[in-house]
């Protein structure tokens, strides 16, 4: 059994239209999101082996919010990562080490949403499949246990989703 996190990067801002998109930060709604998120990860007790972070801005930053709650995670900011496609992230998560149980990907859509859609295929929790299919918001968090020994085994239809938390389901 292995446990997969998939975190999209919290709200950008598109303020300066002069930045590349790679290099757009938060905003303070995202800024807000990602420190909400922190809390509820460490409410959780959320603590994955590994996280691996695109490269981009938008993404660090999200990983800059919720690092304190991870401290003495390690964590990976990988290029390659930002525009990945389901079938990038899928080779990447393939290729991890079998030593690592539990890992949280901090990324962008469509990849991510796509990767979570297809390791579910529909297996889950109800209502978080219902939020997760209708939209994987900016600063949404997805939880899957997967039906996996070894990480080389990652595959469609492999996994379950637990929970899909959105930044909205954290305000009262």
């Amino acid at each position: 059994m292995r446990k997969l996190f998939l975190l999209r990067h919290a709200k950008s801002s598109w303020d300066d239209t002069s930045l590349d998109d790679f290099e757009r930060p938060l905003n303070l709604r995202g800024e807000q999101s990602a420190h909400a998120m922190a809390a509820f990860l460490a409410k959780s007790h959320i603590r994955p082996g590994l996280v691996l972070v695109s490269g981009a801005v938008r993404t660090r930053a999200t990983w800059d919010a919720i690092e304190p709650v991870m401290e003495g995670v390690s964590a990976a900011i990988e290029e390659s990562l930002y525009e990945a496609g389901k079938g990038d992230l899928l080779n990447r998560l393939r290729a991890l080490d079998d030593h690592t149980t539990s890992v949280m990907l901090i990324g962008h859509n469509p990849g991510l949403g796509r990767l979570a859609s297809i390791l579910v295929c529909h297996q889950g929790e109800t209502q978080a499949l219902g939020r997760m299919n209708d939209k994987f918001s900016t600063g949404a968090l997805a939880e899957i246990d997967l039906e996996i020994d070894h990480w080389a085994e990652l595959e469609a239809g492999c996994g379950r989703l637990v929970r899909f938390i959105r930044p909205k389901d954290l305000t009262p």
